[in-house]
């Protein structure tokens, strides 16, 4: 028999039963893709991750990120939990890991002496792909096309390693908004650039910060979506010109999960690039035994 050691954390939170839920395993030595595939089914959270030794001696691990269906290129939530639990092998409070999209750079923030913050910077610069017209994406939200605005800039499918679809709505109309899995599925499988997958990231202005909710053909609502506030991080600074900005972005408070976001964007050498942080709370621990 093998056993191989879990744990899990909220992320993006400081309240245990908040945030995003996550669950790493530490070494997954020995695990097979499929075997995997199947934790992570079984867990049956958004993510489960999956340290293994890293191909190169510079970096700290390669990471591997399961849904509950299928491997991802890089995810955010995952890799800022991830961190947290790996921490004790950060250099100068550094992390780097081996993901499908790329290198991902951890940084790890300390108060008083105890890890406080986790905050990853994405693989890729900012990539916008096809832009969308309002009708076409409202349905996946349970939205009217007149909820989405389209002032700022029309729905576009952005990515810093892995693409959603990102659309600014009314604030009442984020709150009404209500996940459609039939229009998303229906949406993926008619635009062969969504590659079987279409993801809704809409967002809503609240005075100083941005509140989100992500919806998707995979996922009913996801609590904290790190991998979609960075690419809109760095939308929104492309958009105004800037060379660098930061927003606070809350999400996962209509799920009852609420979740605390801190992205920064910055014009680097190859375009826009983005990171997101927040804090963890660890939550449980055990081991799983397989043949």
């Amino acid at each position: 028999m093998r056993s191989f050691r879990f744990v899990t954390l909220d992320v993006f939170t400081t309240t245990r039963f908040g945030g995003n839920p996550l669950a790493v395993f530490p070494d997954a030595r020995g695990l097979t893709d499929a075997e995997m595939q199947a934790l992570a089914r079984e867990f049956n959270l958004s993510e489960t991750t999956f340290v293994l030794p890293p191909s190169h001696p510079a970096h700290t691990a390669q990471v591997r990120i399961f849904t509950p269906v299928a491997e991802m290129p890089f995810a955010g939530h995952p890799n800022v939990g991830t961190g947290w639990v790996l921490a004790e092998y950060a250099r100068d409070n550094k992390l780097i890991f081996e993901e499908i999209a790329g290198l991902v750079h951890i940084e790890l923030g300390h108060e008083d002496g105890r890890l406080a913050t986790a905050t990853i910077a994405a693989p890729q610069p900012l990539a916008s792909f096809e832009k969308y017209p309002a009708e076409a994406l409202a349905p996946l939200a349970g939205l009217s096309e007149d909820d989405i605005l389209t002032t700022t800039h029309l729905p576009v499918r952005a990515s810093v390693g892995n693409p959603f679809l990102i659309a600014e709505v009314t604030p009442e109309a984020l709150t009404r908004a209500a996940p459609n899995q039939a229009e998303a599925r229906k949406l993926a499988a008619n635009i062969p650039q969504l590659k079987g997958r279409a993801a809704l990231y809409i967002y809503a202005r609240d005075g100083e910060r941005i509140r989100t909710r992500m919806f998707s053909s995979t996922t009913m609502e996801d609590p904290a979506t790190g991998s979609a506030a960075t690419p809109l991080a760095a939308l929104l600074l492309a958009m105004q010109g800037g060379t660098e900005g930061a927003w606070d972005m809350v999400q996962g408070v209509e799920m009852g999960r609420p979740s605390l976001l801190k992205t920064r964007a910055w014009l680097a050498g190859d375009g826009y690039r983005a990171s997101v942080g927040g804090s963890c709370v660890p939550v449980f621990s055990g081991e799983v035994t397989l043949d």
